[in-house]
């Protein structure tokens, strides 16, 4: 383990979003590797949009997915208050999370991502089928849906309306599930999901055996390299700090669509991040450390 630029940290878990639980297991699992790689740790449980940090905190952990945790605004409170905690910063955090601000700095850095537009309820879809229809700012695929066929169209359109007045609709591209994990600036091993399912849902992330996970991804050199540039430049185009996670489409002629950062990715049992920094020769506590001792006030 590295020396330690702090003694007593907090993980702060929970929040406010639809992606809570998944935050609690992440938490939980953090906190538990913190704890091995040495640091007096405080767990803080968040139900709203407070913190409350102990006296004698040196620097936070935040393991909160989604709304508040994901999208600057607790990010924005811990820098108001001086209080040093991991990733990235506020105005990051917000690009990589609003999925349509995301996808505006990709086209403005030439970078490849699925064609797009946004919608509100009554306007009409100008991209071909299939597609696919998110609300801009959810993870763990949490209100998106597939449409393959005109039928399928209203109710995937109708169900992400059910999360945000607009919805993000993507061409829908063919081929592998591929993500990369960034690490202080380095790109660890690709990764590829392969779902038992049709699509990688909620489910199918975080329920143990409904999804195989290949790493390294059994991918010529020239793609794997190819796709590591790429996630190293997303994450530099979106102005990231510390740690992260690039999804990415492989079609079948080889072309690369990224789909999205993740700047706090999970850290459950079935979690990508570490089985990554595990690939690349790094234990779970030491992931954490690496993590945790990068925390700053920015």
């Amino acid at each position: 383990m590295t020396k330690k630029k702090f003694r007593r940290v907090a993980v702060l878990k929970g929040g406010p979003s639809a992606e809570r639980e998944v935050s609690l297991r992440s938490g939980a699992g953090v906190a538990k590797g913190l704890r091995e790689a040495g640091y007096e740790v405080d767990e803080i449980l968040l139900e709203g949009e407070s913190v409350d940090i102990p006296s004698g905190v040196e620097a936070v952990f935040i393991a909160l997915h989604g709304r508040f945790g994901e999208d600057g605004g607790l990010q924005e409170m811990l820098r108001r208050r001086g209080i040093a905690y991991t990733g990235s910063g506020p105005e990051a955090s917000r690009r990589s999370f609003d999925k349509r601000l995301t996808k505006q700095a990709l086209v403005r850095e030439g970078l490849p991502t699925p064609a797009y537009e946004v919608l509100r309820d009554g306007q009409a879809r100008t991209l071909p089928l299939p597609v696919v229809v998110k609300p801009p700012c959810q993870g763990s695929s949490i209100g998106v849906y597939r449409a393959m066929t005109e039928s399928e169209w209203p109710g995937a359109l109708a169900g992400a309306l059910e999360h945000d007045a607009e919805v993000l609709v993507e061409s829908f591209v063919e081929g592998r599930e591929l993500t990369v994990s960034i690490l202080d600036g380095e790109a660890l091993p690709v990764l590829e999901i392969r779902p038992l399912e049709p699509f990688f849902s909620y489910t199918a992330k975080y329920t143990a055996g409904r999804s195989e996970f290949l790493v390294p991804a059994p991918l010529p050199e020239e793609t794997a390299s190819r796709c590591r540039n790429l996630a190293r430049r997303t994450f530099r185009a979106l102005g990231a700090e510390g740690f992260g996670r690039v999804d990415f489409r492989l079609a079948a002629d080889g072309g690369l669509f990224i789909l999205e950062l993740n700047t706090i990715p999970g850290f459950t049992e079935t979690s990508l991040f570490p089985k990554a920094a595990r690939a690349a020769g790094m234990t779970f506590p030491e992931v954490c450390d690496r993590i945790m001792s990068r925390a700053s006030v920015h």
